[in-house]
């Protein structure tokens, strides 16, 4: 094993890197370099919507905002930060030198970077950047779509090859990697929630490339998959999109469950309640994921049994959820709770995702959804999952695990401002969606009737804290990272437990090179 001394510095460092603390840290900069340009996306929407008429951007670079901004934090925000976070931690977790496969480690962070450089360059070629959403329907984007279209589809290609290379990875790690005596039943959530995650994604990322492929033949090589006039089907297109969609839906909140399930217990100095059903719940979640897609499509006119099956599979996928939820409030009940701000960013998550949850349950009921499908409503539906459910735990991680990454401990106080203007902005962008939804507003719209403009004011005023409060964010990052911080002691919060707080802080270049033994 080399020592600290010996590893390369400077950019061939990142390069060639095979360590995993290093393939983390490039894929954690890349998810936030990504949640920047994404999150600027927004604020155009935003500004756009923020009263009716056309003011500011034209309606086919309106178009482009809202596929490329879905587009960036699907597959560029959320899905690399948890990978970054399973490469540093899932090794100190498991009480493994490194993950198991180290060079495809370091290719499968490497083709991301390129993939989003490829997307974002279609907003300069020809007819400007993909203008049809980010579920790139057909035949909006096999018939209608803009030349840049199969530079879409190439670097979703090359995004889906790194998930499954990263995917391969954590499985072999997990499986077979692990410290002596630390059986499957003892190992920490976090790395369970990975394992189900990475099961899940090999499933789907080969669904999502076919589909891409089939777009592809339909505008160059004469298939007619989704087009009508040739015999096709572009509700094929939907059920295959969706087929991907929804379980990717769970590859993204799976990693942010089993973040909770480690900051909860320590900032409660308690286990985790229920720590079997769990397990049991996550892998039900996963299994049952394949099972509710066409509640997508419920507008579309499929049969009256298949809307009454998926219905029901859409709200028993709410109960193994549910016991998550339960699980985590009874391991904050009665525990000896202290408001840090990984433990605040927990909490929220706790509260807001489970509103998110609650209308995906009114989304799930057929008759219903005949009222909300293609409204403000879904918007404000999944925000409220993804924002407070991935992208809170995600930020709540980062602030648990950056002492122990880099040495110092962040700026507490600025670490509560972040999370107050945070937690107050989030709902006062997305809450009033819900009701532009009810009262029939149409997303992805570039104008409005003139009755839905206070709430749209007031939305895009609470996206605009949203996204400067980010920038505080980053700023407390890069201080704790330069050394401004206090020192951090080795198990930098008193209620934790796990491996990784065996370690020094910071975690120096390769651990555990001979494994612990796991009484």
């Amino acid at each position: 094993m080399s020592t600290e001394a010996e590893h390369d510095h400077g950019i061939k460092r990142w390069l060639f890197t095979t360590n995993h603390k290093d393939i983390g840290t490039l894929y954690l900069c890349l998810s936030m370099m990504n949640f920047l340009v994404a999150g600027v996306m927004a604020l155009l929407i935003r500004s756009e919507l923020f009263m009716p008429g056309h003011r500011l951007l034209a309606p086919d670079f309106f178009n482009s905002m809202t596929t490329l901004h879905g587009l960036i934090m699907v597959f560029g925000v959320v899905m690399p930060v948890f990978v970054g976070l399973a490469n540093w931690q899932l090794p100190m977790m498991l009480g493994a030198p490194d993950m198991a496969l180290p060079r495809l480690n370091n290719w499968s962070f490497w083709l991301l970077p390129f993939a989003f450089l490829i997307l974002l360059s279609t907003l300069f070629m020809p007819g400007s950047a993909p203008n049809f959403g980010w579920t790139f329907y057909a035949p909006l984007s096999t018939t209608y779509g803009p030349p840049s279209t199969d530079f879409m589809i190439f670097a979703i290609h090359i995004m889906g090859m790194s998930s499954i290379l990263g995917s391969i990875n954590i499985i072999a790690t997990i499986l077979n990697m692990r410290a002596p005596g630390m059986t499957l039943m003892k190992m920490p959530l976090f790395p369970w929630t990975w394992l189900i995650t990475a099961f899940l994604l090999l499933g789907i990322m080969p669904v999502l490339a076919g589909t891409v492929t089939m777009m592809l033949t339909d505008r160059h090589f004469g298939t007619s998959f989704f087009t009508a006039a040739g015999g096709g089907d572009p509700l094929l297109f939907q059920h295959l999109f969706w087929f991907f969609g929804h379980p990717e839906v769970y590859v993204l909140i799976l990693p942010a469950f089993g973040v909770i399930s480690e900051i909860l217990p320590t900032f409660s100095r308690k286990k985790i309640f229920g720590y079997r059903f769990m397990i049991y719940a996550t892998a039900s979640i996963a299994i049952l994921s394949y099972f509710v897609w066409v509640h997508h499509m419920f507008t579309t006119g499929v049969p009256l049994a298949a809307s009454l099956f998926f219905m029901y599979m859409t709200m028993l996928i709410a109960v193994p959820t549910g016991i998550k939820v339960f699980n985590w409030t009874a391991t904050i009940f009665k525990g000896s709770l202290t408001f840090e701000t990984p433990m605040l960013f927990a909490l929220a998550f706790l509260f807001m995702f489970t509103v998110g949850g609650f209308s995906g349950l009114m989304l799930a009921i057929v008759p219903a959804d005949f009222q909300y499908q293609d409204t403000y409503f879904v918007v404000a539906h999944f925000h409220y999952v993804l924002v407070p459910g991935a992208i809170f735990s995600a930020i709540a991680a980062v602030y648990y695990w950056l002492p122990k990454w880099c040495g110092h401990m962040y700026n507490e106080r600025l670490g509560k401002i972040h999370f107050w203007l945070t937690a107050i902005s989030l709902n006062v962008t997305f809450f009033p969606m819900h009701f532009l939804g009810l009262a029939g507003m149409p997303r992805r719209i570039p104008d409005y009737a003139l009755q839905f403009t206070d709430f749209n004011q007031l939305a895009t005023m609470g996206a605009f804290v949203f996204g400067f409060s980010q920038l505080i964010f980053l700023y407390n990052i890069v201080r704790t990272v330069r050394g401004k911080g206090i020192k951090a002691t080795d198990r930098v919060w008193e209620g934790s437990h796990g491996l990784e707080w065996t370690l020094p802080s910071p975690a120096p270049y390769h651990t555990f090179a001979t494994p612990p033994h796991i009484e």
